[in-house]
């Protein structure tokens, strides 16, 4: 500080020395000198002779210059102090703070601050379309498609929709907002975020890389398993169609309207059924989740080819995989087009829609329908994981993010819809063609839906081959954009927590996280997989990461504080937000997250799958996956809290003061002062 001091005050006295006689000279004088500011081989070059160093211009005009290091034309917030001119015989201020960073100016009518950044420029995405596509493809996942159709036509058709609207209204889409604002004024992952928040909670940072490497350890499994499917697709007759397979059984049988000669019984079971368990999973091979069984060769080399697409999709960095997201976000579009037209004119779709849309209205006063509501919108959004903050970090400083909000959320409430029809026309084909009602065909949720029940109407359709194809093709495309979000959250996580040490090495760190996500997803691939699946599903994700974001919208609205989080939007979008986004943040949301935590722990969900029923010691295993990744945050407040220097008061004070982001690696050198 004693250095930029003593360089401000020489360079005051020599520009005050030189331009005494110029006092009076007007201001299109001054422009003149402001314009004859020029670039040379990346060095800024002033014209009285000053080389500055960095590639950040000179801010003139209007503009102004905030604490990340970005011109704006909008009023400054009050945190980041005034902007880069100071009117005569006023004081200037040299943001950044310190001792001697108010200067006085005497006579002088202008000062103009150049701030320099040491720092390596951020990458940023190539086009706006990226970025949005990236988003969608994260938000509109798997669950789309198998979670919301069910837990729809579960909690009263058409009625469900109304809790579905206002969860979403009044605490997904504000918590969705809310990280793409900080990503992007903060320009850091999920860890070194914190530094500019409220240092203490740290720890959700780390949580969140763990909550998303346990996800990468489940989810990439159900691609391989629609991997192994596509490639089985490639038949004139699909496997899944016929009981005369290796592993079919004798209970096996087939019971369209079309086999005539069929009696089904209580034991019997679908071609479609046995090639999922017995052929794909192999789950009869395993007694339980005591007893997993060995690795299943097919399924551990569909799983290495998901994860080499997701290497070469990721390794370069956002410019990359968001060309990428071109086609894995728009094709299962029109796979979802394709699909609700040709289910559309399937004989019996009608009472599919009839039975997903049909309105139970008395079903409202049930406390499960809210709760199933709340969790559905929160899931399918996705905050929390790191992945808002991360896209959006690499978003220009001025990007309208509360436009994107708003677009991608609504994108993916109406793919959820969408894929409702595209269910239920099928289940309505396939409860005629078995003469029985929709909710008996209806009652497997989850990959059984997909894999089983869906995979079989297909086989019975005309151009089988053909739909069976694209069907899991959408299948994996849904999957992988999701993995690349969820990977590239935890890589920015870290590239911006250790820039020197993994910033020049990214494709070796990659590669070390996509070797990490294998090995950790092997026993999924194992005969009692399937369980390891459904654990992970229930225990490992969904209350931790709820608590995490409660934390989150905790630290942001009533530490950092909701006013100073409001000026930053102003700083970066030029308006103030409005009153029920700073209501939603402050009350509603936190209310919102309680609520799903509380009925979760008032009502654990029994954990089922196929004829397994989980045994008690797996609910203790699940819950301590689940406690294992929140332990980072409560842990990091002790560590914070050791090793500050100072009174427990001084301590705990500096943990809950945001440092400024001017504060790294950057400077304020006055330039020209007339």
């Amino acid at each position: 500080m004693e250095t930029k001091d003593m360089m401000m005050t020489s360079m005051l006295t020599m520009d005050k020395e030189e331009n005494e006689g110029d006092r009076d000279k007007g201001k299109d004088e001054m422009v003149g000198e402001e314009e004859g500011t020029q670039r040379e081989n990346g060095r800024l070059m002033l014209a009285d002779g000053l080389a500055e160093r960095g590639p950040k211009s000179l801010t003139s005009g209007s503009g102004q210059q905030v604490s990340n290091g970005f011109t704006t034309s909008t009023p400054q917030s009050p945190r980041e102090g005034p902007g880069t001119a100071a009117s005569s015989g006023g004081t200037a201020s040299v943001p950044g703070g310190g001792t001697g960073s108010t200067v006085p100016m005497g006579g002088l009518r202008t000062l103009v601050v150049q701030q320099t950044s040491l720092e390596r420029p951020r990458e940023t995405w190539s086009k706006k379309m990226d970025f949005l596509l990236s988003v969608i493809g994260y938000a509109v996942d798997l669950g789309n498609v198998w979670r919301f159709p069910y837990i729809c036509y579960q909690n009263g058709g058409g009625a469900f929709l109304l809790p579905y609207l206002l969860m979403a209204v009044f605490g997904g889409v504000p918590l969705f907002y809310m990280e793409l604002a900080l990503g992007q004024f903060h320009r850091s992952g999920c860890i070194s975020i914190w530094k500019h928040i409220c240092p203490i909670f740290k720890g959700i940072g780390f949580a969140i890389c763990i909550i998303a490497l346990y996800i990468a350890f489940y989810y990439n499994t159900i691609m391989a398993w629609a991997l192994y499917y596509l490639l089985s697709s490639f038949r004139p007759t699909l496997p899944w169609t016929t009981c005369t397979n290796s592993w079919n059984t004798a209970n096996c049988n087939r019971y369209m309207s079309s086999d005539h000669n069929v009696s089904w019984s209580n034991s019997s079971t679908s071609p479609a059924e046995e090639f999922y368990t017995r052929q794909v999973l192999q789950v009869h091979l395993s007694p339980g989740l005591h007893q997993l069984g060995s690795v299943s060769w097919q399924l551990a080399l569909c799983l290495l080819f998901i994860f080499t697409i997701v290497y070469f999709s990721i390794w370069k960095g956002v410019k990359m995989s968001g060309k990428v997201v071109w086609v894995t976000a728009t094709f299962p579009y029109l796979v979802l087009l394709v699909l609700l037209i040709r289910g559309a004119t399937l004989p019996g779709a009608w009472r599919g829609v009839v039975f997903y849309l049909k309105p139970d209205w008395e079903k409202l006063l049930s406390t499960t329908v809210w709760i199933d509501a709340a969790a559905q919108i929160f899931f399918s959004l996705g905050p929390g994981f790191g992945v808002l903050l991360a896209f959006a970090s690499y978003n220009p400083f001025h990007n309208n993010c509360y436009k994107d909000a708003l677009l991608t959320s609504s994108v993916n409430c109406l793919t959820s819809f969408l894929s409702g029809f595209v269910i239920f026309t099928v289940l309505g084909y396939m409860a005629e063609m078995r003469q029985q009602d929709v909710d008996a065909v209806a009652k497997d949720a989850g990959p059984s839906l997909l894999f089983i029940i869906y995979a079989e109407a297909i086989a019975n359709m005309p151009a089988a081959t053909f739909f069976a194809i694209i069907f899991f093709l959408m299948i994996i495309m849904l999957g992988l954009d999701s993995t690349f979000a969820g990977l590239e959250g935890v890589i920015t996580a870290m590239l911006d927590e250790f820039p020197h040490i993994l910033v020049k090495r990214r494709e070796w760190f990659v590669f070390g996280l996509v070797c990490v996500c294998y090995l950790g997803a092997l026993s999924t691939l194992t005969y009692g997989g399937a369980f390891v699946v459904k654990l992970f599903e229930e225990y490992a994700t969904g209350p931790a990461v709820i608590t995490v974001v409660l934390l989150e919208v905790i630290a942001v609205s009533w530490f950092y504080g909701t006013n100073r989080f409001c000026n930053d939007i102003q700083v970066m979008l030029g308006f103030y937000p409005g009153f029920f986004w700073k209501v939603c943040w402050v009350a509603i949301c936190p209310c919102f997250l309680l609520f799903i935590i509380i009925s979760f722990l008032a009502f654990p969900p029994e954990v089922r799958l196929f004829d397994y029923h989980y045994p008690p010691w797996t609910t203790v295993l699940g819950y301590c996956i689940g406690v294992s990744s929140f332990i980072c945050v409560p842990a990091y407040m002790v560590y914070h809290l050791l090793n500050a220097r100072g009174t427990f008061k001084q301590r705990l004070l500096k943990s809950i003061t945001p440092e400024p982001s001017s504060d790294n690696h950057r400077d304020f050198i006055v330039t020209n002062a007339v």
